[in-house]
């Protein structure tokens, strides 16, 4: 049951084996400080194509998802470099946040307990790593039994600490055989000690498309 309920949430975050683009805004407010990144995603399976767009100074570069291997290019490479998807994006979101999200894959989840929330039944499920290389060591999400949408999450250290804390909502849909899909269109992702520093990732303009396979290989990415 903990399984399908992932496989489910994941379907409303990008999951899809069919190919899906949207837009991606991320405004970081750190310290007082606000500012915004843009990004174009294209995403099929386990694998993505990540895309800036703004601001100026980082159009062109190309975060590439292989399942789980990762990879970093830019303009001024003369070949990608793997990195992981632990690094900071912008702010709260790490790199790994921006593109769809696997945890069936990737978690092994456990069932805590069920809450009422917002007047709905929701599942607590503790998600642990299958790999050392994710996102995250553990998370605490919320997933509503009716809608299957993930409404919160806890990101914990390897103790069980909460280091970062999300919300998210769902304004978006797409279409699948005739079949209207919730699809993510913001998630708020805050210090869990200072909450004034945030990353709030908005979703935009999520279509249905086919992709290219070579669009996630990459050998493809070079100057």
């Amino acid at each position: 049951m903990e399984v399908e309920l992932l496989k489910a949430s994941d379907r409303l975050r990008g999951s899809l084996d069919s190919g899906l683009t949207w837009e991606s805004e991320v405004t970081t407010i750190e310290d007082g400080e606000s500012s915004t990144r843009k990004f174009k995603i294209r995403a099929a399976g386990v694998d993505a194509n990540v895309e800036a767009l703004e601001p100026a100074r980082n159009k062109g570069e190309i975060y590439l998802f292989n399942d789980r291997t990762m990879w970093f290019f830019k303009p001024s490479l003369k070949k990608p470099v793997a990195i992981s998807s632990r690094q900071k994006l912008s702010g709260q979101a790490a790199i790994g946040d921006i593109a769809s999200t696997n945890y069936a894959r990737d978690y092994t989840p456990v069932i805590e307990k069920t809450e009422t929330l917002n007047g709905e039944k929701v599942y607590v499920l503790m998600l642990q790593a299958k790999a050392n290389n994710l996102t995250y060591d553990k998370i605490r999400y919320w997933i509503s039994d009716k809608s299957k949408r993930a409404i919160k999450a806890e990101f914990l250290t390897l103790q069980g600490l909460p280091f970062k804390k999300a919300t998210l909502q769902y304004d978006n849909q797409i279409t699948i055989n005739g079949q209207k899909l919730d699809f993510v269109s913001r998630m708020e992702i805050v210090d869990a000690k200072y909450e004034n520093n945030k990353s709030i990732l908005q979703y935009r303009n999520p279509v249905l498309e086919n992709h290219k396979k070579n669009l996630f290989q990459v050998n493809q990415l070079k100057r």
